[in-house]
């Protein structure tokens, strides 16, 4: 969420940074709410000065013996134009609340602006794409060999886009989520199992609510109203919900597997069969929680710690900064780190590093203070270390050989110890 003041103050910039991430939007209905509620906070209090005052000429009227009968009703007047004005600012309240909840956050000063992701500036490049002297396979065509994943099943159980991972495929899904935890520990993060059901507020506080909505999975009856994490974000967000942190713990790092769970549109595109886009995926989180002038710092950590993955799997990637258009709605800025995936002939997402600023934590009330000073917001930095579905078709893709084995990634051979040198032997086998 903005700061009230800052939009009042410095209106239009705000408004034409806000306009750089939607071209519709106007700070004027809002202001004039605003303005409206603080008139009316201001004429309350006055009435409720002139209660008090009115409160003690009755009593000095009472100790006079004087007839008190006028100024009483004058009171009772006076009280029911009160919780009228009050009950009137409330609503009010409530709906400028509602609509500066709908603003999303500003972008940073660097931020290239333009309303098309064709526009996101490519600014670092490791490894070349592969080179294959065979007709290659997309992930779903290897698939028809290696039965890592069976979609069919999955379809039937839960509808498209719900795959089942089976053998070697869970086993691969598990080692390469260990690996990640194992990276991101070393790194400094503390590892934490987050709930997959949160509540209304914690998906607020991260920024889902009321916005995406329609994009996440819940569950509502006489007992229960929680939704489906859509990232483990949302619930490492919900943490420190309403708390004050001492200075000297900041910055927190955390990490976390969780599978996510959304709406995602399932018929995209041929090209987007198979793991590609599915409502349920496994995910590795990063969410760290700063004092301001530590955030840049620790955006430039988060980014080595999923870059540190992929070095490691031998995988070419490209981090790209994501115009103003393009970027999420509460991240200040944005760096995508894409792989290549020659099934489907492009760069696809695995993760995307976001600095969000005090936009969550003034959402969440999560701040923080040094000693014997005002309590501040903690900015919030969020990314995905990684989300493994793009990342096992990018495996299975660029390792692929011709003879239709898929070559392992020796970081991973420890976690599969078992079989090192022969992953479904014949079929998948090893880096030696």
């Amino acid at each position: 969420m903005l700061d009230m003041k800052q939009l009042r103050e410095e209106t239009a910039l705000c408004e034409k940074k806000l306009r750089t991430k939607d071209p519709e939007i106007s700070l004027t209905p809002l202001l004039a709410l605003d303005e409206r509620v603080r008139a009316l906070k201001t004429e309350t209090e006055e009435l409720k000065s002139k209660r008090n005052s009115t409160s003690k000429e009755i009593g000095l009227q009472k100790q006079k013996g004087l007839d008190i009968s006028p100024v009483m009703a004058e009171m009772a007047a006076l009280a029911e134009t009160i919780a009228l004005r009050d009950r009137e600012r409330a609503a009010l309240e409530k709906e400028l609340l509602e609509k500066l909840s709908s603003l999303p956050n500003l972008p940073m000063d660097d931020i290239p602006v333009s309303p098309s992701p064709k526009d996101n500036v490519c600014i670092k490049e490791v490894g070349s794409k592969p080179h294959f002297d065979f007709p290659f396979k997309n992930h779903v065509e290897l698939n028809e060999k290696l039965h890592l994943f069976d979609f069919v099943r999955g379809a039937k159980i839960s509808g498209s886009g719900w795959p089942v991972y089976k053998g070697m495929g869970a086993r691969l899904e598990w080692a390469l989520i260990n690996y990640m935890l194992d990276i991101h520990r070393k790194n400094g993060f503390t590892q934490i199992i987050p709930p997959l059901l949160v509540r209304p507020e914690t998906m607020y506080g991260s920024g889902q609510l009321p916005k995406f909505e329609k994009q996440l999975f819940q569950i509502r009856d006489e007992d229960h109203h929680l939704f489906l994490i859509p990232t483990a974000e949302v619930a490492i967000n919900g943490l420190h919900l309403d708390e004050i942190l001492p200075a000297e713990e900041l910055p927190l790092k955390y990490t976390a597997y969780s599978p996510c769970f959304r709406r995602e549109a399932g018929a995209a595109g041929s090209q987007e069969r198979g793991l590609i886009r599915t409502h349920q995926f496994n995910k590795v989180e990063m969410f760290c929680l700063t004092r301001p002038e530590e955030s840049g710092q620790v955006f430039e950590e988060m980014m080595q710690s999923a870059e540190e993955i992929l070095e490691g799997l031998g995988l070419h990637y490209r981090n790209m900064l994501l115009t103003t258009g393009d970027m999420s709605f509460a991240a200040g800025k944005t760096v995508d780190i894409e792989v290549w995936l020659p099934g489907q002939n492009r760069y696809y997402e695995v993760s995307s590093v976001s600095n969000c600023t005090d936009f969550q934590a003034r959402r969440s009330q999560t701040r923080y203070r040094e000693k014997n000073e005002k309590p501040q917001f903690v900015h919030t930095l969020n990314g995905s270390g990684l989300a493994t579905s793009r990342l096992m078709v990018a495996l299975l893709e660029n390792n692929q050989q011709k003879d239709g084995s898929v070559l392992v990634p020796k970081v991973l051979h420890k976690y599969l110890v078992e079989e090192v040198e022969y992953l479904c032997p014949k079929v998948i086998s090893s880096v030696s």
